[in-house]
């Protein structure tokens, strides 16, 4: 069986305890630590900056997979960078030259992320798929925790992984989004590699054991 990749996010932690919140994600065995950027523009909502990341940055051996739902993600990836982001995922729909920031990112020596939202198609993004690491499915309109997957979003994955087998690609399928005992399995089933849950993970409802 294929091994997922198990990637809590902090967007449902205490904002309050958020070292606890990373050392509880280390003892629940997650493989990743997914970390949403927020700027108040993009998505209505201000979450985390560099200066948490770098001060999280000693509590965890984990990737941290930092996820920029931001305007002009290309102003920030430095910043993420030198804080110690492993991963820096960003919007197609908030960057024009896509490819650019893409080759950028891997200058810095960091694994380079595309994000999608649901009302955004996969053709979209068809011809970055040769260079990034990671391809991030919104199943939810990204801004806040606790919202309920939307399932037409799941084909998405399953196109992306029918692309990568046909292709050669190498991404990751990430998805983050409504992610429960409920509706892990439609995603693993449609071919994800990278699961991200927040709402469920941090009430105890959602373990890395059911993946």
């Amino acid at each position: 069986m294929k091994n997922i990749l198990f990637s809590p996010s902090l967007l449902s932690a205490d904002f309050a305890r958020l070292g606890e919140a990373v050392s509880f994600i280390n003892q629940q065995g997650g493989d990743l630590i997914h970390i949403d950027v927020m700027d108040g523009t993009f998505v209505p909502p201000i979450t985390i900056g560099q200066q948490v990341v770098s001060a999280l940055r000693p509590h965890s051996d984990l990737p941290f997979d930092v996820h920029l739902m931001t305007e002009h993600p290309e102003t920030l990836v430095d910043g993420f960078a030198e804080s110690g982001a492993d991963y820096i995922t960003f919007h197609h729909e908030a960057c024009i030259h896509s490819h650019r920031l893409i080759s950028h990112i891997h200058d810095l020596g960091k694994k380079a992320g595309i994000s999608i939202v649901p009302s955004t198609p996969v053709s979209a993004i068809s011809e970055l798929l040769p260079f990034v690491d990671l391809v991030l499915v919104m199943t939810v309109n990204p801004g806040f925790g606790g919202q309920k997957l939307i399932p037409q979003c799941v084909d998405k994955i399953a196109l992306l992984d029918q692309i990568r087998k046909e292709k050669g690609y190498n991404y990751l399928i990430s998805v983050d989004g409504g992610i429960n005992q409920n509706t892990v399995q439609s995603v693993i089933t449609a071919g994800v590699d990278v699961v991200v849950s927040g709402s469920a993970f941090f009430a105890g409802t959602f373990t890395k054991d059911m993946l």
